[in-house]
């Protein structure tokens, strides 16, 4: 019973947190000087034809009960206009893209794969890889192998996104030619293909990342291993690995694991610099091209749903916080 109450107010919590983000991302983008009905009018647009369009489009009404149609439309669905030229939207309805005459969640999900791919394959490496080497760095502190990772550490903390992306693909892909300079391969295509096309933008933002938790898990683990139980631990007789694994370790990655919950929510919501480097047409390509465009329904749709990966993917850290640490079932 705890352990749901714990998961219930966790879903609470995020349910208020989406209806905030919706709500102030919806007041943001509508108050904004562009007109979405204008836009859509073409030229030229007569007051009559601009009227139509608002109408067509759902504009014709206050800014709260707009508000009000699209939360509905969420969970209900949304039909835009009437008679034969009615465009309906089905429930989970993120808006409608009348630039391109397509939902926005259609959109998202031809781009969804994209990010994922990117998102997936690089979090692995760079929580792989960045707690490992700031275990090795904590426990062979001070030594010629503490001071050089750290130094690679500080060199991914301070490096710009596009500065990395733009040395790798200047020495692996042109000098070297050992990678594809940009692209993408759906994984249903060619497996190997994909995941040959994703090596580099793997590298670069593991790079960036891990060079974050090799810092944190190294601080970590230094604090840890000053801890009474863990002075307990060794007067047992337990052995350095057990010490290490099962104490040590349990603890060092309760922070890790709620920063890299913020990390990946991010990450999936759009490696916006990340695609537009390697040349490839993800979500976060397409939140660009909204705002070139000022496509405020595109806009408005990816925001949340951007919004909702971040705080699911926080409600699963939340879940796994607890797992790791009972204590916090019981706030």
């Amino acid at each position: 019973m705890r352990a749901l109450r714990f998961a219930l107010t966790r879903l609470a919590g995020m349910a208020l947190v989406l209806l905030i983000v919706t709500f102030v991302t919806f007041v943001v983008f509508y108050l904004l000087p562009a007109d979405p009905a204008r836009m859509a009018c073409g030229r030229p647009c007569t007051p009559e034809g601009l009227a139509l369009a608002k109408e067509f489009m759902g504009f014709d009404v206050p800014w709260y009960r707009q508000f009000l149609d699209f939360v509905a439309g969420i969970f209900a669905g949304r039909t835009f206009g009437t008679g034969a030229a009615a465009i309906h939207c089905a429930a989970p309805c993120f808006g409608y893209d009348f630039q391109n005459n397509v939902t926005v969640l259609a959109e998202i999900g031809d781009r969804i794969e994209v990010s994922f791919s990117v998102a997936a394959g690089a979090a692995v490496l760079w929580l792989v890889t960045g707690v490992g080497l700031g275990v090795l760095s904590a426990l062979r502190r001070g030594t010629a192998w503490d001071r050089i990772t750290m130094t690679i550490a500080m060199a991914g903390v301070s490096m710009p996104a596009y500065l990395a992306g733009m040395i790798g693909i200047t020495v692996f892909a042109f000098a070297l030619d050992m990678v594809p300079k940009s692209g993408y391969v759906p994984i249903g295509d060619n497996p190997a293909q994909w995941a040959w096309h994703l090596v580099l933008p793997w590298l670069v933002l593991a790079f960036l990342h891990a060079a974050i938790y090799a810092r944190l898990t190294r601080g970590q683990m230094l604090e840890t291993l000053g801890e009474d139980f863990v002075r307990t631990a060794r007067a047992k007789g337990l052995t350095e690995r057990k010490v290490i694994g099962r104490h040590a370790l349990r603890n060092v990655l309760l922070p890790v694991v709620t920063v890299f919950g913020v990390d990946l929510g991010a990450l999936l919501a759009g490696t916006v610099i990340t695609e537009r480097i390697f040349g490839m047409a993800g979500v976060g390509r397409l939140l660009v091209d909204g705002i070139a465009s000022m496509n405020l329904p595109v806009l408005l749709g990816v925001t949340l749903f951007s919004a909702v990966l971040v705080t699911v993917v926080n409600f699963l850290v939340d879940l796994c916080y607890g797992a790791l640490d009972p204590r916090a079932r019981l706030t």
